[in-house]
């Protein structure tokens, strides 16, 4: 299938129990709306004689990239597919169930559009449930489907559908989450993931498929002031190109357009845009996502990280941060830590000031910190950079709001955050 170069993306994550279904959901998505080919269905059949399966073809297979994680029977890491339909492109990020696995589930839904939320029907809200729900609630993810699987297994029934969503609904009034959904479905059998099944005839919002093709996503370019963030200065110094100045990166949200008042940010420098760059072809303007080259009417000490951003509308600009982080390494965090921090292609050196609380991610409460910080734990944090961040508040602009902090000494990275 040819991809128009106008299609929306949708950008969402699924999550759940181990056993919830999450990878047969996604194979019987791709499966039944034709979006795999026949060389891979031919090795999915053979495969699928080996597992023992009843059905002809084991869809899970379809998102279980790693031979290893077959062997063990679990998912270790964030399996991005991608697929198209007439309508939109999609990119689905497979996050895991395991509780030890929450720093990829942060990971693989920060930049989505949509998060699906697998309940089994039987079990109904579990503790995995209650996690991954505030783990979206602080990513601020625009969209929450709630998709109870395993309906063959309750006997399709509307009353335990219901229930479910009760439930849901009022567990999750605290977290203060934008647009929730439900959606009765049977990954396994096929019913109402991509056809309607005459089994659910009580539920008439449509399937799991025409649910992802006509809602709606957030643009950002809509909702956003213009950012620009420096990924490389380009002076190529020859003589054919002796004055040439130019700043490449990515139009991280809103649009920027020739002529525009600027500031460039953390220097608070006023200038102008005097051209923009897109393959290599001059344009007027350029918009959220965009690769650019920008060039500035004023020579100015630009490098990489630097931010540009209309002076009708700056973001802030500070060194000190308040954040919510996921700690994502191994090694508990040591007090007077030497940290990284990293936004986009900015990086400067930072310390936590101040652990303010730890978030308990069954409850949502703030409790009490002990200055510990561990695998897996959500904590408010006051962070003191070296050199000043420009940002916007996390659920103003995820682009701008979003960012890691690396061991300085180890380069590995240790959490994940979001600017209050």
């Amino acid at each position: 299938m040819h991809l128009e170069r106008n299609m929306e993306l949708l950008r969402f994550f699924t999550a759940g129990n181990v056993d919830d279904g999450k990878s047969t959901l996604i194979g019987r998505l791709l499966y039944d709306s034709k979006s795999i080919s026949t060389d891979i269905i031919e090795t999915l059949t053979r495969q699928s004689k080996t597992t023992g399966v009843d059905t002809e073809i084991d869809l899970a297979l379809l998102t279980d990239g790693l031979r290893a994680e077959r062997e063990q029977g679990i998912t270790i890491d964030v399996a991005y597919k991608y697929f198209s339909t007439e309508k939109r492109k999609f990119i689905i990020a497979d996050t895991p169930g395991h509780a030890q696995y929450t720093r990829n589930m942060f990971t693989g839904a920060s930049n989505t559009d949509l998060a699906i939320i697998l309940i089994d029907a039987r079990n109904g809200i579990t503790e995995q449930t209650k996690r991954h729900s505030i783990i979206t609630g602080i990513l601020g993810i625009p969209h929450i489907l709630i998709c109870v699987n395993k309906m063959d297994l309750v006997g399709y029934s509307q009353e335990v559908f219901e229930r479910i969503k009760a439930e849901y609904t009022e567990f999750s009034k605290v977290l203060g989450l934008k647009k929730v959904s439900f959606i009765p479905v049977s990954a396994l059998a096929g019913d109402n993931v991509v056809n309607a099944s005459p089994k659910l005839s009580w539920y008439k919002e449509g399937s799991l498929f025409e649910f992802l093709e006509n809602v709606k996503i957030e643009h950002e370019e809509e909702v956003q002031e213009a950012r620009f963030q420096v990924q490389y200065v380009i002076r190529p110094q020859t003589e054919e190109l002796h004055d040439y100045r130019g700043y490449a990166g990515s139009i991280l949200s809103g649009t920027l357009r020739k002529g525009d008042k600027v500031q460039v940010l953390p220097l608070e420098a006023a200038t102008a845009i005097e051209k923009i760059e897109k393959n290599q072809q001059e344009v007027e303007e350029a918009h959220a996502g965009e690769p650019v080259v920008i060039h500035l009417s004023h020579d100015l000490d630009v490098s990489r990280g630097t931010t540009v951003a209309k002076e009708s509308a700056l973001p802030v600009t500070d060194n000190t941060l308040e954040a919510t982080i996921c700690w994502m390494d191994n090694k508990a965090y040591q007090s007077g830590q030497k940290l990284l921090l990293q936004q986009n292609s900015f990086r400067t050196k930072a310390v936590l000031k101040d652990i303010a609380s730890r978030i308990d991610v069954h409850t949502f409460e703030d409790l009490e910190s002990d200055g510990t910080i561990n695998l897996n734990d959500f904590s408010k944090v006051t962070i003191r950079t070296a050199e000043p961040v420009s940002y916007d508040p996390y659920g103003k602009n995820r682009k701008t709001g979003a960012f890691i902090l690396i061991n300085e000494n180890t380069n590995n990275t240790v959490a994940a955050g979001v600017i209050h």
